[in-house]
């Protein structure tokens, strides 16, 4: 059985990058590794569902954000978390994209290819931001960035060794619940 066609693979996987976004964000306070989450949502769910994971993982870094790290209520505050999804999206989409142009490529290829692609616009379309409306283009000196980059990677790689980890506790919850039916389905 495939962890796509385990009935539990979706919610544990979903809810495994939603607890480690969540985790991450309280670590490293301001960066969150989206492109690294875009890459493993291209790799392993549906379009529509990496779509709605970076939006996910955006809401829950904004409420780790504002609810636990005291973000301040400013408006340049709330402009940036607008920012942050919108670059989080585009940053899913980017990967989705190149692993859907590489599909015949071996499949280090097309994530190797989709970190590049995700890393690069998520990148530009917050430095574009700060250049443009916000300001704060000392954020990306190229040691910041580097910095930024290093998370994401090592992300990615803990991503990419995590998935077979819960594909097998997704098939276990799946066996189980077929071995052990609930008893309001034998009525």
């Amino acid at each position: 059985m495939s962890e796509r066609d385990s009935a539990w693979f979706r919610p544990v996987w979903f809810g495994s990058l939603i607890v480690i976004s969540a985790v991450i964000t309280m670590v490293f306070t301001c960066v969150t590794p989206f492109a690294a989450f875009a890459v493993i949502a291209a790799a392993t769910v549906s379009r529509r569902d990496a779509v709605m994971l970076a939006v996910a993982l955006w809401l829950t870094n904004q409420a780790v954000g504002f609810g636990l790290l005291h973000y301040p209520w400013t408006a340049s505050t709330f402009a940036w978390g607008v920012a942050l999804g919108v670059a989080a999206v585009i940053s899913a989409l980017a990967a989705l994209w190149t692993c859907a142009r590489l599909g015949a490529q071996p499949a280090l290829a097309q994530s190797a290819a989709a970190f590049a692609a995700s890393f690069a616009l998520y990148q530009l379309t917050l430095y574009a931001v700060a250049a443009s409306w916000l300001g704060g283009i000392d954020m990306f000196a190229a040691a910041i960035v580097g910095q930024v980059l290093a998370i994401n990677a090592v992300t990615l790689v803990g991503l990419f060794a995590l998935r077979p980890l819960v594909a097998g506790a997704a098939a276990l919850l799946s066996r189980r619940r077929r071995a052990h039916p609930s008893p309001a389905r034998l009525a």
